[in-house]
C-alpha cells in the first residue's frame, strides 16, 4: 500500500472524529489548546489502536480465506463508507451540550469514532500492510484533524460535520473499490 493510499484512508477514518471534535469546538466558548490537544490524543490513541486489534483478529484467519480477501476489504470499506455518508444526511445531531473533556465522555466518544477502524485493521492483515507505520500515520492524521476540529467548530460551527462524515464515506468506498479492482484485474 502506497503513502498516498494510506493517507486516504487516514483522512477517510478520521473524518468520524473530525466531525465530533468540531461539535467539541462549537460548545466551547474560547478557544484552548489544551482541550485540543487532549481531544486529539484520545481520537488519535484510538484510531491508531482499533487497527492493530484488528489486525491481530486478522492475522489469526486471512490464510483461509485468501482467495477472497479483496472482496471482504471491498465489503467492509464499503459498509463502512454507506453508513458513514447515510450519518452525514441523518436530522439527528451529535449532542453537543457537553463540552468537558471528562475522561469517561471521551473515552465513548473515541471508542465510537474509532470502530470503523477495527474493521481497516482486518483489512490491512489481508493486504499484509506494514501495520506499526500505517498506524502510526492514521494515529497522527486523526490527532491533526482532530486538534484542528476544534479550532473550525469553535470558529465556523456546525456546517462543516455533514460535509466531514459525507467526504470520508466516499474516500473510504472508492479505497474499497480500488482494492478489489486491482486484485481482479491482476489476475
Amino acid at each position: 500500500m502506497s503513502l498516498l493510499e494510506l493517507f486516504i484512508i487516514a483522512l477517510g477514518l478520521s473524518m468520524d472524529a473530525f466531525a465530533v471534535s468540531i461539535c467539541k469546538g462549537l460548545c466551547m466558548p474560547q478557544m484552548n489548546w489544551k482541550n485540543a490537544v487532549i481531544a486529539g490524543l484520545y481520537f488519535g490513541g484510538f484510531q491508531a489502536g482499533m487497527p492493530v486489534i484488528g489486525y491481530l483478529l486478522g492475522s489469526q484467519f486471512k490464510e483461509a480465506i485468501t482467495s477472497y480477501d479483496h472482496w471482504i476489504a471491498f465489503g467492509l470499506l464499503g459498509i463502512i463508507g454507506i453508513n458513514m455518508i447515510k450519518e452525514s444526511f441523518s436530522k439527528e445531531e451529535l449532542e453537543c451540550s457537553d463540552c468537558s473533556l471528562d475522561p469517561k465522555n471521551m473515552l465513548m466518544l473515541a471508542i465510537a469514532t474509532s470502530i470503523d477502524a477495527l474493521a481497516v485493521g482486518v483489512t490491512f492483515a489481508f493486504l499484509k500492510v506494514q501495520i506499526v507505520p500505517a498506524v502510526s500515520f492514521i494515529g497522527a492524521t486523526t490527532f491533526s484533524l482532530s486538534v484542528a476540529g476544534i479550532k473550525v467548530g469553535n470558529v465556523f460551527g456546525s456546517r462543516f460535520k455533514s460535509k466531514a462524515e459525507f467526504s470520508g464515506g466516499i474516500i473510504l468506498i472508492m479505497m474499497g473499490a480500488k482494492i478489489l479492482f486491482q486484485h481482479l484485474f491482476e489476475m
